[in-house]
């Protein structure tokens, strides 16, 4: 009997050979014949799962949220059935920068997929959506902290929202060898404890 073919399997191994050539050669190699090559399948056999560049991407996208997703789950296991926001907030945001292996693959694919988004409409409307989605989640933790007391009520839960997501503007930063991966973390740290100023009750998560 031939051999049954898992399809979302091979989506899988597509979007991680996506994900190589942006991280190990750049955006600029990011076409069809260039993945199908990475990925060890012909052109055609590409196009079978992906009729377009933009599919590819988007599906290379969804993919990469997904995988950071289940990692900020697995993290957030160990700290119990219910975790303190803050541990919630460090590990949501230390996830996002390109602190090892998996969130770098994942962190580039990002940053080609915004730079897609600037050109393409279908694209932006995609990428701005996630964000806004992303964004929302973050605020609401804020804002249930503030309620429970975890944070100080005169705190702005937007303004926090938005200075807590800037944090993830130090990816280009440790990227380029500007500032080292220790560095980021402090800077993360330093901010969560005067988010958190007076709360006790986090493990932290320090020392990673």
């Amino acid at each position: 009997m031939p051999k049954q073919v898992d399809h979302r399997e091979r989506r899988e191994t597509i979007a991680r050979a996506l994900w190589r050539v942006v991280a190990e050669r750049g955006v600029a190699h990011l076409t069809l014949r260039e993945v199908a090559q990475e990925a060890g399948i012909s052109h055609g056999a590409l196009q079978h799962y992906f009729s377009s560049r933009e599919e590819m991407l988007s599906f290379a996208m969804d993919f990469a949220s997904e995988q950071t997703s289940q990692r900020v789950g697995r993290r957030l296991a160990e700290f119990g059935a219910r975790p303190h926001p803050r541990d919630v907030l460090r590990v949501m945001l230390t996830e996002m920068l390109p602190l090892h292996a998996d969130a770098r693959a994942t962190s580039r694919m990002s940053a080609a997929y915004v730079l897609e988004a600037l050109h393409d409409e279908n694209v932006h409307a995609r990428a701005r959506g996630g964000l806004v989605e992303g964004r929302a989640l973050v605020e609401k933790l804020v804002r249930q902290a503030i309620v429970d007391g975890h944070i100080r009520p005169d705190r702005d839960p937007v303004a926090e929202t938005n200075l807590l997501l800037a944090l993830t503007g130090l990816t280009p930063l440790i990227e380029l060898d500007v500032i080292t991966p220790r560095e980021a973390l402090a800077a993360v740290d330093q901010y969560l404890d005067r988010l958190f100023t007076g709360d006790e009750g986090s493990a932290g998560g320090k020392g990673e």
